[in-house]
């Protein structure tokens, strides 16, 4: 597909590399059949071949349309269609380059503006969030049900292992994740500390930048980016072996820093080596001797949703489900696996009625095999899906810490 970009973008550090990813694209149609907008909506602009189309149109200079927007922001940024594609299209890096010019060639009104800076604001604040969170759980009889059973579960930390190992991993605190489900990285400690491993959080870091990055507020995304690299670097130069965030949302992002930062001169060599030691928590598990940690699932019944995070973007679509299997939970089937859950960052929240339609089709999906529990890899789709069950969402690493001899 070719492009021709518009004059007044050549300037542009992204034009070339926009030109390159459309022209990759032979409009084959393959990705419309795991898009999951598509799948849900049937309409060839809610799918990755029509949205390139679109991207295209407003690159060559056509007036962009409050249409054009609508189906670009419906995007949920899962990348299924990468993993179908059979020429490499690079569409999630595509995506976030036509949000960002979007935003400047049809500026929202400001009603649309202040709903989307509360968004990125409240979600990237983890002391803020954990305000309204506590303020939730006291509220919670008067709640709407899905509200009062996103906050209505919380599960207190376990100690931080003591020990320290000659072995040492960082992990990210984050921001969502740090306010809803704080067990979460002491979990992964103390299992971590189990296989020789002594898992660090830095202060200093914070939100991984994907939040801001992914809806059009793309340098306050950096800056957080370069906020954290300057927090890992003594611990880098020291010898840390890996940088293991818990939420494989947070995971994608990292793993894309040097991407995003490529042209930054002072951060971009930098940004190469967090990303080239970014790992998933699954990733670091299977390459450990899993007998060491003495688990037995005893065969509880698990349905593991893998975030399009960790299935697409990380490439690591079974990690969970082998995990699970090999220390004696029974992973149950799950069809459709590739398809989104709605959560898709913040879009459960700008594109509500979009996301609770994916969200029903996903636990359908989930709860065929009658689970005791449903597990994931990232806090968006843990809290996105817990929104729509009664049956409990948690992350996969609270099951392995609880079943520690």
């Amino acid at each position: 597909m070719r492009a021709d970009i518009a004059p007044r973008f050549h300037n542009q550090p992204w034009a070339v590399e926009a030109k390159a990813i459309i022209g990759a694209c032979v409009h084959c149609g393959f990705c419309t059949a795991t898009c999951p907008t598509y799948v849900e909506l049937r309409d060839e602009r809610d799918g990755p071949r029509g949205r390139i189309y679109l991207i295209k149109a407003m690159l060559e200079g056509a007036a962009v349309t409050e249409g054009t927007r609508r189906h670009l922001d419906r995007c949920l940024g899962c990348r299924s269609c990468e993993t179908t594609c059979p020429s490499g299209v690079r569409y999630g890096r595509l995506i976030d380059i036509a949000r960002a010019v979007m935003e400047t060639e049809l500026p929202r009104p400001g009603r649309d503006r202040l709903r989307r800076w509360l968004v990125r604001k409240v979600l990237g604040n983890s002391v803020g969030l954990g305000v309204l969170l506590g303020l939730g759980r006291v509220l919670r009889p008067v709640l709407p049900a899905a509200l009062a059973r996103m906050v209505g579960r919380h599960h207190p930390p376990a100690a931080w292992p003591a020990g320290h190992h000659r072995r040492v991993v960082v992990a990210l605190a984050g921001c969502v994740q740090k306010a809803a489900s704080p067990a979460i990285n002491p979990a992964a400690a103390r299992v971590l500390d189990r296989l020789g491993l002594s898992l660090i959080e830095v202060p200093a870091a914070g939100c991984c930048g994907a939040l801001n990055y992914h809806l059009g507020a793309a340098d306050e995304g950096l800056d957080q980016a370069r906020r954290n690299i300057d927090a890992w670097w003594p611990l880098v130069e020291a010898g840390a072996e890996a940088i293991v965030p818990t939420a494989s949302g947070c995971g994608s992002f990292i793993h894309d820093y040097g991407e995003v930062l490529a042209d930054d001169p002072v951060y971009a060599a930098k940004a190469r080596r967090i990303s080239d030691l970014a790992r998933d928590l699954g990733e670091i598990l299977l390459g450990e001797d899993l007998s060491r940690l003495g688990v037995d699932g005893g065969g509880r019944r698990v349905a593991v949703h893998v975030p399009c995070s960790q299935q697409h973007a990380l490439k690591l679509p079974d990690a969970v489900e082998t995990i699970l299997g090999r220390l004696g939970f029974a992973v149950g089937p799950v069809a459709d696996k590739h398809l989104c859950c709605g959560s898709g960052g913040a879009n459960s929240v700008l594109e509500a009625d979009l996301g609770q339609r994916l969200r029903r089709r996903k636990l359908e999906a989930l709860t065929v095999s009658r689970p005791e529990v449903i597990v994931t890899a990232n806090i968006g789709c843990q809290l996105h899906l817990q929104g729509g069950t009664e049956l409990a969402v948690r992350h996969w690493i609270e099951l392995l810490e609880e079943a520690l001899p």
